[in-house]
C-alpha cells in the first residue's frame, strides 16, 4: 500500500513509519516545504519512506502523494510541553484542527482519493470522569482537552463526505522507552523521589507504543474499523497502582507523593488536565473487532519496554 503520514517525526509517527516500511509499504512522510531535505533526510533514511511536501496553510500537496491508499494523520504540537498560556493553547488547537482541516481539503482535491483516513485523537475527549467506565459511546467531557479533541475529530470526520473511511484513534498515555510520558515519570524514581500524584485515585488509561503502532496498522488494513476507537490497554489502573508497579519494575522506592497543590502551582491548568484528571477508558470496539492485545498487563508491559534495546 501507499500510505501518507503527517506528524511522522513524533514518537508514534517515527515508530509507525518504520513498521510500515519494514512491511514493504510505500510510506510518504508529509512535511512542510521548508522541512523537506533534498535527497531525503537522515530521519527518512533511518525510518524508511520518502518525503512529500505539503502546505497546511494553502492545502497544497506534492504530486508524489497521488495514488495513496491510506492516510494517517498524527500532526499536533506536544500537549505536555510547558504551561498552557493563551498562545500555547492556540498552537495546540491550530496544529491539530487547522492542519486536519487543510488535510481533508487536500484529499478532496485528489482525483483518486485514499480509501481510509486514520486520524489521531486522544482520551482527553472524555474529560475528567472519576470512576465512570468510558467506551467509544460515551459523550465528550468538558474542559480544554475535551473541546480540543472534539473539534479535532469533527474536522477529520468531514472526510466521510468524500467517501473515505474515517477512523478516530483516541490514544491513551503512550508508554515507550525512547520518549513520551514514561521517561518523565521514571526520573523522580531514579533519584529516589518518586511517588503517587495527588491522591493517587485517578485512573490512568495507558498503552504501549508497540501496541499503538499495531492498532493503527489494524485500522488501516481492516475495512470494518471506522469511527472512534479507544487506543488503550484493557486494564486501566489508578495512579497509586501505576506508581507501585513502576517502582517495583525499576526497583526503586515510591515514598514521596507529589501534592496536587504543588503541581498546580508549577504547571497551572495543565496539572489538572493531564496529571490529576481521571479517565477510566475501555477499548470496547477493539474487543468487539477481535483485536488481540500484545501487552494487556502493566507489569509485563513495563518489563518488556525497559528490556528493549
Amino acid at each position: 500500500m501507499k500510505i501518507l503520514v503527517t506528524g511522522s517525526t513524533g514518537l508514534v509517527g517515527t515508530a509507525l513509519v518504520s513498521a510500515l516500511a519494514r512491511e514493504g509499504h510505500t510510506v510518504c512522510r508529509m512535511l512542510r516545504p521548508q522541512s523537506v531535505v533534498k535527497g531525503g533526510s537522515v530521519t527518512a533514511k533511518t525510518t524508511g519512506g520518502f518525503e512529500v511536501a505539503w502546505n497546511p496553510e494553502t492545502g497544497e500537496l506534492g504530486g508524489a502523494a497521488a495514488g495513496a491508499d491510506a492516510v494517517v494523520n498524527l500532526a499536533g504540537a506536544s500537549i505536555a510541553q510547558g504551561r498552557w498560556t493563551a498562545e500555547r493553547k492556540e498552537l495546540l488547537r491550530s496544529s491539530r484542527i487547522e492542519t486536519t482541516r487543510a488535510l481533508v481539503r487536500a484529499l478532496a482535491q485528489m482525483n483518486a482519493r485514499p480509501r481510509v483516513l486514520v486520524s489521531a485523537s486522544a482520551i482527553g475527549y472524555y474529560g475528567d470522569r472519576g470512576d465512570e467506565l468510558l467506551t467509544e459511546d460515551s459523550k465528550a467531557g468538558s474542559g480544554f482537552l475535551a473541546g480540543l479533541a472534539r473539534d479535532w475529530e469533527a474536522e477529520a470526520s468531514k472526510a466521510e463526505a468524500l467517501e473515505i473511511r474515517v477512523v478516530l484513534a483516541r490514544i491513551g498515555i503512550v508508554l515507550a522507552k525512547q520518549g513520551g510520558a514514561l521517561p518523565k515519570m521514571m526520573l523522580p524514581f531514579k533519584i529516589g523521589a518518586g511517588g503517587r500524584i495527588g491522591s493517587g485515585q485517578q485512573w490512568m488509561s495507558w498503552v504501549t507504543l508497540e501496541e499503538v503502532v499495531g492498532i493503527l496498522r489494524f485500522a488501516i488494513e481492516n475495512g470494518t474499523v471506522r469511527g472512534a476507537v479507544n487506543v488503550v490497554a484493557p486494564q486501566s489502573v489508578r495512579n497509586a497502582e501505576f506508581t507501585k508497579v513502576l517502582a517495583k519494575t525499576i526497583r526503586r522506592p515510591a515514598l514521596f507523593p507529589a501534592p496536587a497543590i504543588a503541581l498546580r502551582l508549577a504547571l497551572g491548568e495543565l496539572a489538572d488536565a493531564l496529571l490529576l484528571s481521571s479517565q477510566r477508558v475501555a477499548p470496547a470496539k477493539l474487543h468487539q473487532l477481535g483485536h488481540r492485545f500484545l501487552h494487556p498487563d502493566l507489569h509485563r508491559a513495563l518489563t518488556a519496554i525497559l528490556a528493549a534495546k
